[in-house]
């Protein structure tokens, strides 16, 4: 089946659990998806791991099944989200003047979609 890499940049949340119940979907039907946490969607970060929010459960399923490459270093520092990320031991993508690199997700023929 088909190998996607989802971007979330969107820093709300409504959008960033869809991203999440599609990762999931997809995994589920044997599709090899990798999600990249980046822009505005990196200031979620503490949410991810907190009790009271929805995102939580998701966010740890899609950690169980791997499917969280990663996110912006970049712009996890920027948001002030960077030390949380790192305490929540999730991969700094960083490879592109602190950023992740679309480009490298296509050669590894990965197709790109964004939210």
């Amino acid at each position: 089946m088909g190998k996607f890499a989802l971007f979330a940049f969107n820093g709300e949340a409504m959008c960033f659990m869809h991203v999440l119940l599609n990762a999931l979907d997809m995994h589920g039907k044997g599709q090899n998806v990798k999600v990249v946490i980046e822009g505005a969607a990196t200031k979620l970060i503490p949410e991810l791991s907190s009790d009271s929010s929805p995102l939580k459960s998701l966010f740890e399923e899609a950690c169980i099944h791997d499917l969280v490459d990663g996110v912006c270093m970049a712009c996890s520092n920027k948001m002030g989200t960077l030390e949380a990320a790192k305490a929540m031991g999730l991969k700094m993508l960083n490879e592109m003047s602190g950023h992740p690199s679309m480009g490298r997700y296509c050669r590894e023929g990965f197709e790109i979609i964004t939210f």
